[in-house]
């Protein structure tokens, strides 16, 4: 299946196109395929109609279903098993530099359904490559794996980057190939490299920039904090070309600091 195209961040004049990014849709599964628990919401048997929220870890199917391991005895079971509309919220990792609002977010939507005995044994390999401590309990007789069908999505990127996915997009989109490398190229960018980071926001118009550090990165470019004398602004920065391993990042950084030297 073929992912959205790529989005574009706000910014940019009327001389200069947008700076392209992924898609909602890819950001979304990005985000939920790093991450590995959330905020389960279920609606209540006990008080009709209320929302009840707890946590959930859960692993995530290729076609971007979340796979979920249940007690009998939890009220969130309960719950599903009275009424199987549901939702999952699940947040980008704090790094401490930024307002919990400034994080990305994304609520699935969607049905509870029992998991199949055709499909128990890959859904418990799914889960368990997941969450290896679940060993421990997961034959117990009470447990059993249900799948949340997620048949909408709410994205939030950060401040004022927001919007619904339907869920077709979602589960045709994939993961950025960047996900499990992306912490430590951040990590090494900021540590090794500020003097090149602020070089660049200079270079995109930023005269001002006293600091500049890496927030995030794709395959199409990557995000900088940048403080200024009166305050901090966010800064997208697009790769010369697409770049989906760490190597390739390396060489296109390399030629844009090359490029804003010159």
């Amino acid at each position: 299946m073929t992912p959205d195209p790529p989005s574009h961040a706000a910014g940019g004049t009327p001389d200069e196109p947008p700076v392209p990014e992924p898609s909602h849709a890819e950001q979304a599964r990005t985000l939920v395929a790093r991450a590995h628990e959330g905020a389960l919401g279920t609606l209540s048997n006990r008080v009709a109609g209320s929302p009840f929220v707890s946590l959930a870890p859960y692993a995530e199917e290729p076609v971007g279903h979340v796979l979920l391991l249940v007690s009998d005895l939890a009220v969130h079971t309960r719950n599903v098993n009275h009424d199987p509309r549901a939702s999952l919220l699940v947040r980008e990792p704090d790094v401490g530099e930024r307002d919990a609002l400034g994080l990305g977010r994304v609520t699935l939507m969607g049905s509870v359904t029992a998991v199949s005995g055709g499909d128990e044994e890959e859904v418990r390999a799914r889960y368990l490559e997941r969450h290896p401590n679940a060993r421990y309990w997961v034959d117990y007789p009470d447990f059993s794996f249900r799948r949340l069908e997620v048949d909408d999505v709410y994205f939030v990127g950060g401040f004022g980057v927001m919007g619904w996915v339907t869920g077709e997009s979602y589960r045709q989109a994939r993961p950025d190939p960047l996900m499990h490398t992306a912490e430590g190229i951040i990590q090494h960018v900021n540590e090794d490299h500020p003097d090149a980071l602020r070089l660049l926001a200079v270079d995109a118009g930023i005269e001002e920039a006293e600091e500049a550090r890496m927030t995030r990165v794709d395959r199409l470019g990557f995000h900088l904090r940048v403080r200024t004398p009166d305050r901090v602004r966010g800064l997208r920065l697009p790769f010369p070309e697409e770049s989906r391993t760490p190597d390739a990042v390396r060489q296109a950084m390399v030629a844009m600091v090359r490029r804003a030297r010159r």
